[in-house]
């Protein structure tokens, strides 16, 4: 049977109605958001460095093993994406903050793993890059931590 609709539930339906609209209309308005950097790896690269030449050029040295070449690292380097320049310039920041020097850095390690006296093993770690030398550093600190 169908119930016949008064002017009062007419009225309420329409109040509700509002109050809903308002409510999802506060919801969609977009908070204001501070202003971001540039958000892609190029124009944080631009932003941070000017060039990728002249990222290149701050990262060749720490960058560089013994042996190796620094002309050829650098064209490699330039070859290099854009978000992996950023990542390994924040790889030799946080290096040279924290240790110094890529010699520090192979002591740190060998001294994590319990193997600071042992020569051979210290060789076969100036071998590494430097982002390896720093993940190993840095795993090894997160074990100790837990431990």
């Amino acid at each position: 049977m169908a119930t016949k609709k008064t002017k009062t539930d007419d009225k309420d339906t329409k109040a509700k109605a509002t109050a809903n609209a308002a409510k999802t209309a506060a919801a969609k308005k977009p908070a204001k958001v501070a202003a971001k950097g540039p958000i892609g790896p190029l124009a944080r690269l631009k932003a941070a460095y000017g060039s990728k030449e002249s990222l290149v050029g701050k990262l060749v040295e720490p960058l560089a093993g013994k042996d190796e070449d620094t002309d050829a690292l650098k064209d490699r380097l330039l070859k290099a994406s854009n978000q992996q320049l950023l990542r390994l310039a924040k790889v030799v920041e946080t290096v040279t903050k924290k240790y110094g020097s890529r010699d520090k850095l192979v002591a740190a390690v060998g001294k994590a793993f319990g193997k600071a006296k042992d020569a051979d093993y210290l060789a076969k770690l100036e071998s590494f890059s430097l982002p390896k030398l720093f993940e190993l550093v840095s795993s090894a600190e997160r074990r100790a931590k837990r431990a």
